[in-house]
């Protein structure tokens, strides 16, 4: 079946051949297949001396036309645009258009692209780094970002009246590793060109790396909440002992809980506030980021999780104070296993950052067992760009943790974690709770638990002493006399 990479050199050495080929549900799946069994060769790199060595401001100058873009003319809710190459995206992408059971090649013009510097004009066939999906997701007949896959196996998306913070990956391959990490690249896309009238989108997509290969395909929904319903396909070249399925990536520089080194006058500063995890046993955990000394390795495992996601729960401008950043409009990214997908752990990487330029947070599905050569591994998950998780729950919620100082102990912590929620919606006014803390080394001590109206909640504040402790994991649940009315909080503490 002649489909995308003819003979496995389209992509290293030549651009597409200009005749249609067939292209089915099976065919990326088949390209990447047969790719596993040859040795890793990274598509082209080299750029012309004139863009070669472009900074931020010189790549970002150089603009799509949007009358350019990819189905501009046929009247559907979605186009695409493309991204030149340069900067940090010099590997060429190839782009492929699917229509009636056939693909494509996207020819590049270099005319595609306004330039605010004329000498960043070269005629050369570069071909794309990327692409950006638009539609009308906010305003019925103006075209907008919802979507953007650029640099290596990065992809992100909005909700309606969302700005852009966390990104995914389409994998992930020993990270936080001392030995280093590999990144995957998408190395070729098939667009599927939707009906009139149809508001969601088909991308395939081919990954590789000198690891593994793998077929990805995207069906996408932009709305309130945005949602990609994605079958990933792997195909080992070698055996893989740190896989990441399902990777989320973003930032976390600051908040109330760790101000550590910061010297700021915002309130915080993330893209993600706490990782989420519902278990496949029913746990409902939460897990407030933070920014560390030293890189910091976390694993919760699970059988068959029903979910989990990088978290920006405080919505409220006040929380950050940012004008031009708009951190309290980022999505939450949640990811929805579907299938089986047996036993492992939710790993998270938090890296040390001296800023907010530098995404620090990893995290990801790692199976239990290692990705053997010459095999297939099939993962099927629903993710949802948003305001929250997709579903609501009964149990209270963590509103905000904070930290600080003990009066007359200086090695000592106090910690503030207020709830709110679903249980507090009727509550009496002799209402009775209680908190249920667990540290793994240390002692806990002076537990208070009272309501705070403020948030039409409940505070408890408790001291942590270490000892000698050089680490310790913390937890906690709010309860009442029949037992635990909260989710589940944790943290990770460290001198």
């Amino acid at each position: 079946m002649g489909t995308g990479l003819s003979g496995l050199a389209r992509a290293a050495d030549a651009p597409s051949p200009p005749n249609p080929t067939p292209f089915d549900e099976t065919s990326v799946r088949q390209i990447a297949r047969a790719l596993s069994r040859t040795p890793y060769k990274p598509p082209p790199q080299n750029l012309p001396s004139a863009i070669k060595n472009l900074n931020f401001d010189q790549f970002r100058a150089i603009t799509f036309k949007p009358e350019r873009a990819l189905w501009a003319n046929d009247h559907l809710y979605f186009d695409v645009e493309f991204f030149p190459r340069g900067f940090l995206y010099a590997p060429q992408v190839l782009m492929n258009e699917v229509t009636d059971g056939h693909s494509t090649p996207v020819p590049y013009d270099p005319d595609m692209f306004s330039y605010a510097d004329p000498m960043l004009r070269v005629t050369d066939n570069l071909g794309f780094s990327g692409l950006r999906l638009r539609c009308p997701i906010n305003t019925p007949g103006v075209m907008e970002e919802c979507s953007v896959f650029l640099g290596a196996s990065y992809f992100r998306a909005v909700a309606k009246g969302q700005f852009y913070g966390l990104s995914a990956r389409g994998f992930a391959d020993g990270t936080g590793d001392p030995k280093g990490e590999e990144f995957a690249i998408f190395r070729e896309f098939w667009l599927e060109k939707p009906a009139p009238g149809v508001q969601a989108v088909t991308i395939h997509a081919l990954l590789d790396s000198p690891s593994t290969t793998g077929a990805f395909r995207f069906l996408i929904r932009p709305g309130d909440t945005t949602t990609f319903d994605v079958e990933a396909t792997f195909y080992p070249r070698t055996l893989i002992e740190q896989p990441g399925v399902a990777t989320l990536t973003g930032m976390f520089y600051f908040d109330e809980n760790d101000r550590y080194r910061v010297d700021d006058w915002r309130p915080a500063a993330h893209d993600s506030e706490a990782l989420q995890l519902w278990t496949g046993s029913g746990g409902q955990l939460y897990r407030p980021l933070v920014n560390p000394v030293d890189l910091q390795f976390s694993a919760f495992s699970d059988v068959s999780p029903r979910g989990f996601g990088l978290m920006q729960r405080k919505r409220d401008f006040r929380d950050y104070q940012d004008l031009a950043l708009n951190y309290q409009k980022r999505p939450s990214l949640w990811i929805e296993p579907i299938g089986d997908w047996q036993r492992g752990a939710v790993d998270l990487v938090e890296i040390p950052t001296p800023n907010e330029v530098n995404d620090n947070i990893v995290s990801f599905w790692r199976p239990a067992h290692p990705l053997e050569a010459g095999k297939e591994y099939g993962f099927t998950y629903r993710m949802y760009w948003g305001w929250d998780t997709p579903w609501p729950t009964d149990l209270a919620r963590v509103a905000s943790t904070r930290v600080g100082g003990v009066t007359d102990h200086t090695e000592a912590r106090m910690f503030v974690i207020d709830f709110d929620g679903k249980p507090f919606e009727n509550v009496s006014q002799d209402a009775h709770f209680h908190l249920i803390p667990h540290c793994s080394a240390g002692k806990i001590k002076n537990v208070v638990v009272e309501p705070n109206p403020y948030i039409k909640g409940w505070r408890t504040t408790f001291e942590f002493y270490p000892g000698d402790a050089k680490l310790s994991e913390l937890q906690c649940q709010l309860a009442d006399d029949q037992g635990p009315i909260s989710e589940t909080w944790m943290y990770h503490w460290t001198p």
